[in-house]
């Protein structure tokens, strides 16, 4: 019988813990002579409180769904693919290659062929820790944070060497031809009457990702692949007795992580740069991490945690933006909802256990 019931997991910890994490910024905005709550209201009103605010909140959150679901998925196989991001830088490769080196009549073919490759890439990626892990034993962790070096190492020497425009000091490829130009939302509303900011980055990459939170759910929870993942991950010995093979569920579960992280490159490089630069990922594949940590690997936990952690980001940007807070408290701030719904998770989980056995307890 579990200790407690399932929506107390699944919404009450992460609740509490936001509320902790948010008492404790609040103390340390204090304690550097702000007001918390004008703090508050700047980062509501920053983030949510015009279309240039959504724009950008629905943004970073698109980004934070693929790399969210990205580890989600290797969550399920017990597997810690801490990889995504240089997945994602690896993604941001294959989108350019296909954008750049290969002519498109329509930007809706361009993104299918971009989505292709951008999971290719990231797959491919990952599935090199995937094979150390299933075949030598080397841990994923490891050699998924060596990988992100190496992927960094990589595009440095591809946007460099290869791929920088004649006469270009900028390490980064050519603007992406106007034919791959992927819709904003501002064009996708505009035509059905709705008003939304020119300028703020959110495009069609959005409905990629929410499309990918429901092919995950489905995959996960409808099909005889999933269950393997999730037998596999539950208890390894379990699953060898069922006859589900480890080296199997090792590499599918990593190959499917990979190539949504990969898929990230859509939104960032070929909706929002339309080029390929340095540090196009902005850190956006260890924030997935605490994004399907707090949506409890589930695809629907995991668009709400992206989005939570998209309206954090520019929420802080305004912040630092418009008042004498700095940049780097953002950052803590940011980290508090981490280190209270990821690593002090058991700090929350144990009294809420304790409370609900005494409530079934005294009914009995």
């Amino acid at each position: 019988m579990d200790k407690m019931p399932k929506w107390a997991d699944v919404v009450l910890i992460p609740l509490i813990s936001l509320i902790l994490a948010a008492i404790l910024s609040a103390l340390v905005i204090l304690g550097i002579g702000e007001d918390p709550v004008a703090a508050v209201n700047m980062m509501v009103s920053g983030a949510l409180g015009s279309t240039y605010g959504w724009g950008y909140t629905l943004y970073y959150a698109t980004n934070f769904m693929f790399t969210g679901l990205a580890v989600a998925v290797a969550f399920h196989a017990r597997l810690f693919n801490i990889g995504g991001e240089g997945q994602a830088m690896l993604g941001g490769l294959g989108v350019a290659m296909i954008c750049l080196y290969i002519p498109w009549p329509h930007w809706t073919m361009a993104l299918l062929a971009a989505c292709a490759a951008s999971m290719l890439f990231g797959a491919v990626w990952a599935a090199i820790p995937a094979y150390l892990q299933a075949r030598r034993g080397s841990h994923i962790v490891i050699t998924t944070i060596m990988f992100n070096f190496i992927a960094a190492a990589l595009l440095n020497y591809m946007l460099v060497n290869v791929m920088r425009p004649d006469g270009s000091m900028d390490p980064a490829s050519e603007r992406f031809p106007a034919a791959v130009h992927l819709p904003t939302l501002h064009e996708l509303l505009a035509p059905i009457g709705i008003s939304f900011s020119k300028a703020a980055p959110a495009n069609v990459s959005l409905l990629v990702a929410v499309l990918a939170c429901v092919v995950v759910w489905a995959l996960i929870w409808r099909t005889r692949l999933g269950y393997e993942i999730r037998a596999y991950g539950h208890s390894e010995s379990g699953a060898l007795y069922a006859g589900i093979s480890p080296f199997k569920i090792t590499m599918v579960a990593m190959l499917i992580s990979g190539a949504l992280a990969g898929l990230m490159a859509t939104n960032n490089v070929m909706g929002e740069a339309e080029r390929l630069v340095l540090n196009s990922t902005e850190g956006a594949g260890f924030i997935g991490i605490a994004v399907a940590l707090m949506g409890r690997s589930h695809p629907f936990g995991v668009f709400l945690a992206a989005i939570l952690f998209g309206f954090l980001y520019q929420g802080g940007a305004e912040l630092a933006l418009w008042t004498n807070i700095p940049r780097e408290l953002i950052v803590v701030i940011q980290a508090l909802v981490i280190l209270f719904t990821g690593a002090l998770d058991n700090m929350v989980r144990m009294p809420l256990e304790k409370v609900f056995l005494a409530l079934r307890k005294g009914k009995a």
